[in-house]
Order: C-alpha cells, then structure tokens, then sequence
C-alpha cells in the first residue's frame, strides 16, 4: 500500500489524544448545547486539526444522507478538516424519507399481519381474542419517530467529530475548489470537493401528484390515510414494500407495471416465488405491459382517483380505473438541478453525474475528463442508487483523496427488499450471470438451499422460500446469492462478503454454519455446489 500523505503523517499520537479527548468532550457537551442556528458549527477541533493551506477546509460534502454522513466520518478520521453542507436534510432520504421509516411502517404492520392470521397463530397453540386494532396515527407516529431519532444521531456524530455543518444547499460556482452557501450566498473553499446530492422521486409525465390521494413514496411515509383501494404504480422495492404494509393494514392494492413481468428488475425465479408469497396470497392484482399515461387526484371520501392506462407498445388506450388513492413508485432521479454543474463545465445524462472508478468527477459520460478535486457519490452518480452504496463511495472517495487508491466492488454490495417474507441479492441474476459466463467464456455453476428443510424456520412456521448460489464453475468463487425467506435480508452479508473476497464454494462447503439457524440454508447450498449434502 502506498505511504500516508505528508498531511496524515505530521499528526503526532499527542496531537491524536487531544483530539480524541476534545471529541468525547463535545459529544458530552452536544447532548445539553442550546439549539443550533444557521451559522456553521466552527470546533475548536477542527480549527485545532486543519492543514488545509490557503483553503477553508480540506474536504467540503455537498449533501448529508447516508453517503454524505459516511465521506465525512471517513473523512475526520483521516484528520481531514471537513464541512458538509446539509440542506437541513441530515439524513437525507434514507433516514428521514426512505430506508429507515419505511422500516418502521413495516415492522408495525408486520406485527399487525401475525396477530390478524389465526390459521398461523393457532399452528403455534396460540389463540387471540377479538379484533387486532391498529392506531394509524400511532403507526405513522413510530415511523416519524424513528426518523428523528437515528436524524439526532447522525448529527450528533458529525459534531462530536468536528465537522463543521452548513444548513444551506451548497451549490458550485464555476471556479475551482468553490461552493457557494444558497442560502446566505456565502462562499466556501476546500482542496477538495465530493458531491452527494442524492436523489427525488421521479413523477412520470401526465402523472398529477398531490402528496394526498396520488402520491410518491414521501407521501406515502406519511401514513395520512389506509386507502380502502390504492393502485401502486412500479413494481419495484419501493412498490413491493408498500403493498407489503398497505395489505397488511387492510388496503386492496392493484399494481401498474409498464414492463411485460411483474418485479423486473428480480432474478427471475425469485420473482415467480414472490409472487406466489407476495401476490397471490394477498388481496393483490396487477397489470403489465401499459402505463398510466394519465392520473388525476380525486378528493377523500368524495371523488375518486382517475387513472387512465394505454397499452405501452401501441399507445393505445386498454383500461381506466378509479380507485381511492395511488402511490408513484417508479424510481428516483438524481437531485442535480441547479447546481452548478453546468458552470463547472460537468455534462450530466437525465441528471447523473459521470465517475470514475475513483469517484472523481468526469465532464461528460462519453470519453470525458477527469473534473480536479471534484467527486461524487451515491444517488447521483447512478452506479448503484442504495444507502449503503453510496457510503461505500463515500468512504472509497476519501481513501483516493489522501492516496490510497481504491474501488468500489459493487457487484459485493448487497441489496434487500423487506417484505414479509424478505428477499436479498448480492451479484447480478442469474439471467445477467448467463450472458457474463457465455461473454466472458467461463462456466456458470447453480446450487439450492430451501427454508422447508430448514428446523430454524420450521419452528418459525416460515417454511417458504429458497436460497440461489451462483458460481464460476472453473474457479469455484461466488458470483451471485438470491434468498426469498425469512430474514433473507440478514442472510445476505454472509454471501456478500464472500463475493467481496473472493471465496469458492469448496471453502464455504467447509465452513461451519451453527445448528439450527436460518444459515444453514446457505450452508446446503453451499455444499450442494460441491456434492455434498447437508443434514
């Protein structure tokens, strides 16, 4: 590995115990501090720790969701003085819009589901009198409550660390090493620059969203309502998740999915299982192949939501339907407007930004330049639009800054979709792996592991599902994992870490997974791929 810049080098172990001292110091003091105002949060630490030169700071972060929040952490503790610009959105929307209370949403209707399933219960011996009652508000209440807790969290570490933060949006100005305060028009300098805007909801055309009866998923977090009838149109995580909650607290949900499969962008064989679990068994129905080329709010109680559907090869008019609300849930949209990218000479594709491996910023997608001291992470970058992806950018963006280069493996990046059951991948689907095995001239290996021979779910009453390993025959590594089934979710980092470092199956097949635990599912894969079998 390459040799700690001269910057990280002059830090002396009494420089680093002072600096730990006054950080406990001001995480002490944060909890008891009057309430912040707009004024940047200037520590003592970080005055104490700068080596940034003729600039302001070293690090300046444009955005503080999860990436944001990870680049900077990363950042201070390369003794980088650091600011970030949060748009007072800290958290952005994972936390306060997405991943986090949408988490809540579900685990409280979750619970509604179990308790209202008396075929279930009574497997267990269990019996519940009368009517299971849910409190929406109480619901909602959970949901928000959450947010602005794990919200305070993140904030609290940004300033226990030092980190000055900026309640502005922070936007370019054209000239190098500048961002420019939208609020109070106040300029900043820093040596370097990474940009983490994030991403929007995107709103089809003739689509009218009024956060009430027709709504994105921001509206949805709300809980404002539990629609007798909602139509969801998507049928991606966003979607799944939100039927998952809406059935469960009593809804009638119709999906709208513009392409020729219900959940595209699953590996195939997962999806035709979840449908069976998610869809089928659920007071659930779908249309594919049309778009909602026109949907009108309705007013509650009174008038109906109005959605027109044509069929989305011949544009022809199939079906229009009337249902009580509907929920807009086809994808985000990096949040890149009115930036300064254009002024910065940066070239953006339906608002991404172009990266490098690196993270650093290109001007244009197409044999662009490398932008100097310019990075950007997450959402907007478009190379794998999830939290926990983003701060990896994060973390990768800063390790290049100070000279170690590195590179994000997205192909070892989990992903999971939290319904009940879960469903979780790591790696491409098996249709992808296909077409790199037949491009790439390798040999694509297949193995199974079912929850319904599994004692840990059995016990649970949770015999559905499967996990799928996919594997390069010819070296035995891992190339992909697709699990449908009770903490699938959970599951999942197991089989990313062996994407991540290279693992064979011959090595996991010899891996001691404990009895009984859900794991063993991935342990009879495991060990399938090799011709083993697993008790």
């Amino acid at each position: 590995s390459k040799p700690l810049s001269t910057k990280a080098a002059i830090h002396s172990k009494p420089v680093k115990m002072k600096l730990f001292i006054a950080t406990t110091l001001l995480s002490a003091a944060a909890a008891f501090s009057p309430a912040r105002t707009n004024t940047p949060i200037r520590s003592v630490t970080s005055l104490d720790a700068s080596k940034c030169g003729n600039f302001d700071f070293d690090v300046i972060i444009v955005g503080c969701g999860v990436g944001g929040h990870g680049a900077a952490l990363h950042s201070r503790a390369q003794d980088l003085t650091t600011a970030v610009f949060s748009g007072q959105d800290v958290g952005g929307t994972c936390v306060n819009r997405g991943c986090v209370p949408s988490k809540a949403l579900l685990a409280a209707s979750g619970r509604v589901r179990e308790m209202r399933d008396s075929a279930h219960l009574s497997e267990f011996g269990i019996e519940v009198e009368g009517e299971v009652k849910y409190d929406r508000e109480g619901v909602a209440g959970h949901a928000k409550q959450l947010a602005n807790r794990v919200k305070g969290n993140l904030e609290g570490s940004l300033v226990a660390l030092g980190v000055d933060i900026v309640d502005g949006r922070g936007v370019l100005t054209g000239t190098a090493h500048e961002v420019k305060d939208e609020n109070s028009g106040k300029i900043y300098t820093a040596k370097d620059i990474i940009l983490a805007p994030g991403s929007i909801p995107f709103v089809p055309p003739g689509v009218s969203v009024d956060e009430k009866t027709v709504y994105t998923s921001d509206g949805a977090l709300e809980l404002n309502s539990v629609p007798e009838w909602v139509a969801i149109v998507g049928s991606g995580y966003i979607g799944l998740e939100f039927s998952d909650v809406y059935t469960a607290l009593g809804s009638e949900v119709t999906f709208i999915e513009a392409l020729p499969n219900i959940m595209p962008t699953f590996d195939r064989e997962i999806a035709k299982l979840a449908e069976r679990l998610l869809i089928r068994e659920r007071p659930i129905d779908y249309r594919t192949g049309v778009f909602a080329s026109e949907v009108t709010p309705g007013i509650p109680g009174e008038k109906p939501v109005t959605i027109k559907m044509i069929d989305a090869n011949t544009k022809e008019h199939v079906e229009t339907l009337e249902v009580d609300a509907c929920m807009i849930a086809t994808g985000r949209v990096p949040n890149t407007q009115n930036m300064g990218l254009e002024e910065s000479g940066i070239e953006t594709v339906r608002g991404f930004i172009a990266v490098d491996e690196k993270m650093r910023v290109l001007t244009k997608h197409e044999d662009g330049e490398v932008v100097p001291n310019v990075w950007c992470i997450g959402d907007a970058n478009g190379k794998m639009m999830l939290a926990h992806a983003a701060s990896a950018q994060g973390i990768s963006a800063i390790e290049n800054i100070v000279g170690r280069e590195h590179a994000v493996n997205h192909d070892a990046i989990p992903a999971a979709c939290f319904t009940h059951p879960e469903i979780a991948m790591v790696g491409p689907t098996e249709e992808q792996a296909i077409e790199r095995a037949e491009k790439e001239g390798w040999t694509l290996g297949k193995s199974t592991g079912s929850f319904r021979a599994n004692s840990k779910a059995l016990a649970e009453l949770e015999g559905n599902g499967m996990a799928k390993v996919l594997y390069n025959k010819d070296t035995g590594k891992v190339v992909a994992v697709h699990i449908i089934g009770i903490h699938a979710a959970d599951l999942i980092q197991e089989c990313s870490n062996a994407v991540a470092a290279g693992t064979t199956v011959q090595e996991l097949s010899m891996m001691v997974h404990t009895h009984p635990t859900l794991c063993e599912v991935l342990d009879e894969a495991f060990k399938g791929a090799v011709g083993m079998s697993a008790h």
